[in-house]
This record gives structure tokens, C-alpha cells and sequence, in this order.
């Protein structure tokens, strides 16, 4: 079972926003995934595939950004529960960060690949030859990891809330801004 915690014991401030803003991040950028295609091909459909490029970058700097802050900077808490719960906890934040760095890595490749232009300003340096079977290769891996990754983060999600509504040990305070 959970063990109780202060609610004193918070996370700091710029762990907080690099959570949430990461949360919204993956949140848009997997909508986007799964809806560009449905927007007519032309201008708003490469707008919208360009805004997925950029908040993708946006999201590998905060990505960066958040796993730096946290060695060097971040408030370190005591874990919330003990035992196989702990390590259950411990593997599932490993995973969401690695499928994390595996979504960009692989939208990278992909853009790469392909030599994407985002918004007519910046091209993204082609590496590949642009053949239509690795492309879409690619692509499949991008949003194999990209599902796996919507699917971790609910499941974790869903344990958040069991911990704030079923255990009420006030875990989701500490994610307060």
C-alpha cells in the first residue's frame, strides 16, 4: 500500500511545467499524427504535417531539457510506494522516457529520410534516397512507438488517479505547479 507523504514534498517548479508541457506535447503531437492525413492534400495538409515537425523538435528539446534538469537540478522525493509498486513505478517512467526518445529519434529519421519542408522557411536535410517502402518502414516504427507510448502513459495516468482517488495519498500533489 502507499505510504503517506506531506504535501510539502513537491516536485519544484521546472519539473512540474517540463511534465506537463511534455504532457500536452505528446498529447498534440499524437492527434495530430493520427488526423493530419484526414485534412486534403495541398497547403493545410502540409501546414499541418509542418507544426507536427516543429512541435516534434520542440518536444526532443524539452525531452533534453527535462532528463538534465532532473540530474542535475530537479527535487528528488521519496518514492510514494514501496516494494514491487516502487519498481513497477520506476520501470514504467523508464519506459515513457524511452519511448519518448525512440518517437523522436524515429520522427527525425523519418523527416530526415524524406527531406520534409516545414512551412516553405527550413527543409530538413535529406539523408535518404526518399524510396516510398523504406519511407513507409519508417513511418510504421514512428507511430508503432508513438501508440506504445500513448498506451504507457494512460496506463500511467490511470495509476496516478488510482493513487489520488482509490489510496487518497495525495500523489498527484506533488505534480502541482
Amino acid at each position: 500500500m502507499s505510504q503517506s507523504f506531506r504535501p510539502a514534498e513537491r516536485y519544484d517548479a521546472t519539473t512540474v511545467w517540463l511534465h506537463w508541457i511534455t504532457v500536452i506535447l505528446i498529447a498534440v503531437l499524437w492527434g495530430i499524427g493520427q488526423t493530419a492525413d484526414l485534412v486534403p492534400r495541398g497547403p493545410l495538409r502540409t501546414g499541418v504535417w509542418s507544426t507536427h515537425v516543429v512541435l516534434g523538435f520542440l518536444a526532443a528539446f524539452v525531452l533534453v531539457t527535462r532528463v538534465a534538469w532532473r540530474a542535475k537540478f530537479g527535487r528528488v522525493l521519496p518514492p510514494a510506494d514501496s516494494g514491487r509498486l516502487y519498481v513497477i513505478a520506476k520501470l514504467a517512467h523508464y519506459v515513457l522516457y524511452g519511448l519518448i526518445g525512440i518517437v523522436i529519434i524515429a520522427g527525425v529519421i523519418d523527416a530526415s529520410y524524406r527531406g520534409f519542408n516545414v512551412f516553405g522557411l527550413w527543409s530538413v536535410p535529406q539523408f535518404g534516397s526518399g524510396d516510398a517502402a523504406t519511407r513507409r518502414s519508417i513511418n510504421e516504427w514512428h507511430e508503432l512507438a508513438a501508440n506504445a507510448l500513448i498506451v504507457v502513459a494512460a496506463i500511467h495516468a490511470l495509476a496516478a488517479l488510482g493513487h489520488h482517488y482509490l489510496w487518497r495519498d495525495h500523489l498527484l500533489d506533488r505534480m502541482r505547479p
